[in-house]
């Protein structure tokens, strides 16, 4: 699969999750936090000892690097955003070239959401 097929795809199943409730730890249809959405739209196996509250970037970098992602300097299409939401809080969001695919903790859900992150990016990861 060349590269804009790969990114075509790993979009497409991010959004095909839209919807999908929220649950911490979650791994499913019946629930999924943002590392279970980059889990199922990269097709990587997530890690399982995190907390919802943990800013430690090397640590979530050394785990994208164990997933077989790798960083990049600009983000496109079908890259996965490490972000921070909060002084001590990371996110994992989809970018899909008009936005972002991520689980929502406030909405319960994932949404997909137009435009630039509102939260600073730490890095890209490519697969």
């Amino acid at each position: 699969m060349s590269g804009e097929d790969g990114a075509a795809a790993i979009v497409a199943a991010a959004r095909a999750l839209l919807g999908v409730p929220f649950r911490l730890h979650g791994r499913g249809r019946d629930g999924l936090d943002c590392v279970g959405v980059a889990a199922l739209a990269l097709g990587r196996a997530a890690p399982r000892a995190y907390g919802l509250r943990s800013g430690d970037a090397g640590r979530a970098a050394h785990w994208l690097e164990a997933a077989g992602l790798r960083p990049v300097a600009e983000g496109q299409a079908g890259d996965l955003a490490l972000v921070r939401p909060g002084p001590l809080q990371l996110h994992l969001m989809i970018g899909t070239g008009a936005g972002f695919v991520h689980a929502h903790a406030g909405l319960r859900r994932v949404v997909e959401m137009p435009g630039e992150s509102p939260w600073p990016i730490i890095g890209w990861w490519r697969a």
